[in-house]
This record gives structure tokens, C-alpha cells and sequence, in this order.
């Protein structure tokens, strides 16, 4: 919801920030790769307890990953290998979140199980009806937005990250808001597909 209706108003820093590393030579897949090698650490960095460290390497991965889709088109070198590796390294990075929180608090390992198969169904709706669909946008193919999107994913693990005594209820909530956004995108395919 937030990547979707918010951009407008982030835009402008993600664009300041692709201009920056289009300055320096950064390829679009540059910027993936650093986003990628950012948001792995952050796992690291929770399961350790460096909560600050964390929570900033969270988001300009984040950023980053916002970035590198304004370099591909600022510089006219879009590619679909280029949007294969950042879905990919997207979800290596939520992987990397969800196997640290769930080492942390092992306890609620059913929990963070919950929320990864939560996230496996709703992509496979997400890529599956933007392969299929004749709809175009922005991106290399047809996105789909939902009530969770990227943003809120950062903004529930940062929860999780802060909150560690309510890691497991916030956990909860995310899964609830993935499971609502899986049943959104099924709903706008139906419609679109048929």
C-alpha cells in the first residue's frame, strides 16, 4: 500500500540517490547487488542484538532497493534479468529476517514458519498474475499492489526488531496483513484474468 500510494511523495530522494550512483558509474544491477549484500547483514546484525545497526541497514537496503529500478530507467537499461534479481534477492533478504527472529526467539518458531509460508503464497499470486496478465506498469511487469507491500514488510520487521518482547504478536499481525493482501491480489486477478 505504502510502495504504491507513497512513492510519489519519496520519489524525489530516490531520484537524488540514483543520480548519485549514476555519477559514480553504479549500474542498475550494482545497486541490487549492494541493496542484497545489505539486507543480508541485517539478519547477522539482529540475531546479535545490534538493534540500532539493524534498523538502518534495514531500511537503506530498503532504499536501495527502491533505487536501482530508477537507475535501470534513468539510464534506459531496463532488463528483465535485472528485475529477476531483485525479486529474488528481495526475498533472500526476508528469508535472512525471518531465519534470524526465528533463531532468536525459538520459542514462536511455528510463528515465523507461519509468516514465511504466508509470504511463499502471496508472491506466487503477485509474480504469477503479473506474468499473465496483458496489464502494463512502471515496472518490467504488471505490479500488483496489496495492503502489505515492501514497506510495510520493513516497517512490521522493524516491530519485531524494536519490540522483541511482542515479536511474536507482531509477527502475528504481519502474517494476518500478507494472508489479506494474498486474498486482494486473488480477488483484483479474478477480474483481470477472466
Amino acid at each position: 500500500m505504502l510502495d504504491t500510494h507513497g512513492r510519489r511523495f519519496v520519489q524525489p530522494l530516490i531520484k537524488k540517490v540514483a543520480d548519485i550512483f549514476i555519477k559514480f558509474g553504479f549500474s542498475a544491477n550494482q545497486v541490487t547487488i549492494l541493496a542484497f549484500i545489505l539486507g543480508m547483514s541485517v539478519g547477522l546484525f539482529v540475531y546479535f542484538d545490534f538493534i540500532l545497526i539493524s534498523i538502518i541497514l534495514l531500511w537503506i537496503s530498503g532504499l536501495l532497493d527502491a533505487v536501482d529500478g530508477t537507475v535501470a530507467r534513468l539510464r534506459k537499461m531496463t532488463s528483465t534479468f535485472g528485475t529477476l534479481m531483485d525479486i529474488t534477492f528481495d526475498r533472500l533478504v526476508e528469508i535472512g529476517m525471518i531465519l534470524a527472529l526465528a533463531l532468536k526467539h525459538s520459542e514462536h518458531m511455528f510463528l515465523f514458519l507461519l509468516l514465511a509460508c504466508s509470504i511463499i503464497i502471496t508472491m506466487t499470486v503477485f509474480l504469477t498474475v503479473g506474468s499473465l496478465s496483458n496489464k502494463k506498469s512502471e515496472k518490467s511487469f504488471y505490479y500488483q499492489a496489496g495492503f502489505a507491500e515492501r514497506t510495510e514488510g520493513f516497517i512490521f520487521f522493524s516491530g519485531m526488531i524494536i519490540f522483541e518482547s511482542y515479536a511474536y504478536l507482531i509477527c502475528l499481525a504481519f502474517t494476518i496483513a500478507i494472508l489479506f493482501t494474498a486474498m486482494q491480489r486473488m480477488n483484483e486477478a479474478k477480474r483481470i484474468l477472466d
